[in-house]
């Protein structure tokens, strides 16, 4: 049975290391883990799809201030022999004179005509898409922002998950020591058997703590894997010095002002108004003439009748759509629909700033002054213990307290850990609602 068991606890070990080693580790500062997230984020690929997009539309509305310049051409193949009467003097083929037989016809034109005034629609739709790309590019930034904070908040997971597990590690092996001291003062009838089981229960009770420990990072690791576009197999090790992160918190309104002037999707949105600003203009436009300069070249050949080359024309023409006087412009009221739009969801979006930068500002101070509670609980828990173990050894307190106090202790030490991570994560938090979470 021994060998057996001996053979079962060799190839686990085996398994373990071939696991340890199937697994690449890479160590990762918060900053360099954003960095990754940004450079691979899906989300960053659409925006970048988007820009292209505005930018297209802007070249278009470039492209409209330019020359048109059309170029046509035909060929016509006649199987049958076509009446022509032709009533210039001397040339009617009438009374019984012949008439030319025509079996074929081609034909070219070339038409050019450059805007010279079309009521400012032109300009309006080219500075509307300029405000438009500008507008991608802020949402792009602003979604920079959003993913650094989600970043660090897997980061802030992992980061808890792996503290977690050292504490309960170095709990369990004090817990596996002391089952191993109380299974010999057993045997020499120092302590009941009942008391030994206890000290067993709360080892039991550690190693299932250590589990959902391990589950837990192993989650997080996944999870930051995938934001990291890195492999799945890849153990991340997080910076120790993370929960040292942070600066002296300043008053609120800093933080108010601060995102009034920072806040990219504010900014996108400003862009976006003077957009629909400049196409209320345009749209108001359209019931205005437009006028160009034109020009063409004709050339045809009708073999055996007619021939026409250096054909040329010059002029101006205007266009105006008479059905405007009685058709109302429909356009220009969406366009202002969509001001008055852009306009509410700005107040909306200024409201909702100054309750998000309040509210990260309350939970930034709160989570600092939940690390002071969290330490001066560890402070006691681990002096009750020291205390409840010497009362113990001097059999003034029972196996129970004993316990009691060593489960009270572990959850104090971890306590302080989460709550310094917390906090770290709080002030990035605080950073995104103010939009000054950047990339160092």
């Amino acid at each position: 049975m021994k060998k057996i068991n001996n053979s079962v606890l060799a190839l686990a070990l085996f398994v373990g290391f071939a696991n340890a080693n199937a697994q690449e580790k890479k160590t990762l500062t918060l900053d360099e883990a954003v960095q990754l997230g940004i450079q691979n984020s899906k989300n960053l690929k659409i925006d970048a799809a988007k820009i292209e997009e505005a930018t297209a539309d802007l070249l278009e509305a470039k492209n409209r201030q330019l020359p048109e310049l059309k170029v046509s051409g035909s060929y016509m193949y006649l199987p049958n022999k076509p009446n022509v009467n032709i009533k210039l003097p001397g040339l009617s083929s009438e009374g019984g004179s012949s008439s030319p037989e025509v079996h074929q016809v081609l034909y070219g034109a070339a038409n050019l005509s450059v805007p010279i005034y079309s009521g400012g629609r032109i300009k309006y739709g080219i500075q509307s898409a300029k405000y438009l790309v500008e507008a991608s590019k802020l949402t792009t930034e602003n979604d920079k922002t959003a993913i650094a904070y989600n970043v660090a908040q897997a980061y802030n997971n992992l980061f808890k998950a792996n503290q977690s597990i050292k504490v309960l590690e170095e709990n369990l092996t004090a817990s596996q020591k002391r089952d191993e001291t109380f299974l010999k003062l057993e045997n020499n009838g120092v302590i009941a058997r009942n008391d030994r089981l206890k000290a067993n229960l709360q080892t039991s009770n550690i190693e299932l703590q250590l589990l959902e420990a391990r589950n837990n990072y192993n989650i997080a690791n996944i999870n930051m894997d995938l934001l990291l576009g890195l492999p799945e197999t890849t153990e991340i090790e997080v910076d120790q010095n993370y929960i040292e992160e942070g600066e002296e918190v300043k008053p609120v309104d800093f933080y108010v002002n601060t995102a009034k002037e920072n806040r990219k999707d504010l900014q996108a949105l400003d862009k976006q108004r003077q957009a629909a600003a400049l196409g209320t203009k345009a749209a108001k436009a359209e019931n205005l003439p437009s006028l160009a300069f034109t020009g063409g070249y004709v050339a045809a050949d009708i073999p055996k009748f007619l021939t026409i080359y250096n054909a040329v024309n010059v002029g101006v023409g205007l266009s105006y759509n008479l059905s405007n006087i009685w058709k109302e412009n429909s356009a220009y009221k969406q366009s202002r629909a969509r001001e008055m739009q852009l306009s509410a969801t700005n107040e909306l979006l200024n409201d909702n700033i100054k309750l998000d930068v309040n509210r990260e500002y309350q939970n930034t101070d709160y989570s600092k002054k939940r690390i002071t509670v969290f330490e001066k609980s560890a402070e006691q828990a681990n002096e009750n213990y020291r205390i409840t173990k010497n009362k113990y050894d001097n059999g003034l307190a029972t196996m129970t307290e004993l316990l009691d106090a060593d489960a009270a202790q572990i959850e104090a030490n971890v306590g302080v850990i989460n709550a310094k991570a917390d906090a770290a994560l709080a002030y990035r938090k605080l950073l995104q609602t103010t939009g000054t979470l950047t990339i160092k």
